[in-house]
């Protein structure tokens, strides 16, 4: 299982001191949420935070764009150390050729879904795809609970790369602990997007080590 801490739940006055250390737990990835306040209401970080991050982290930075416009700010992100940019698909009408844009940059490609909306809306993208992010929360905070019909769309994904040898990888954000990433794992997901587990944790070495093994 590949780990990807939400630095959402991180504190953001002390942002390197609380990753800094996470790679060397074993956490792959760095899971950064960039929101503006209008396609989710609330409003987080721009580039120059990756930037200034990518300097002395070794991780995979997976930005996630919970943003209306991801054209727009798509090469920013990756011109500041972006490896992974992931957008949503209730945010653009030409979902294609933002996919085609975010790989003209030189970046790995994610589109995402809101829990309400029916996976089924990412099978003409499926083949195009490096990630696939299933939304087990409301986008938007920190800390909310699992949402567990994000499970079948997980299996959806899981049986529709089986049986067509997608390369996606199925990652999952929201809610994200022992429990309910056990539940995520059963269904095939791949990589668990754990915020509040993570950085709320009286041991984060021990805690990203169990999601591990998942």
């Amino acid at each position: 299982m590949i780990v990807a801490p939400s630095i959402l739940s991180a504190d953001f006055s002390r942002l390197y001191e609380e990753t800094k250390d996470l790679y060397a737990y074993g956490a792959e990835w760095l899971h950064i949420d960039v929101m503006d306040g209008h396609f989710v209401p609330n409003i987080t970080i721009g580039p120059v935070v990756v930037q200034s991050l990518k300097k002395h982290l070794k991780m995979v930075f997976d930005v996630h764009l919970m943003i209306s416009d991801p054209r727009f700010f798509a090469k920013a992100f990756v011109d500041a150390g972006a490896d992974i940019i992931t957008f949503h698909y209730e945010a653009t009408n030409d979902v294609l050729g933002m996919l085609s844009y975010l790989k003209s940059l030189g970046v790995k490609v994610g589109l995402s879904i809101k829990p309400h909306t029916p996976v089924v809306v990412l099978e003409p993208f499926l083949k195009e795809l490096d990630v696939v992010l299933v939304m087990s929360v409301e986008p938007g905070f920190g800390g909310q609970s699992f949402m567990p019909l994000a499970l079948d769309k997980i299996k959806y994904l899981a049986k529709q790369k089986q049986e067509n040898h997608y390369p996606y990888l199925i990652e999952v954000d929201g809610g994200i602990n022992e429990q309910t990433g056990q539940l995520c794992a059963q269904a095939q997901a791949e990589v668990l997007v754990a915020g509040t587990a993570i950085f709320k944790a009286s041991n984060r070495q021990e805690v990203i080590g169990r999601l591990k093994q998942l």
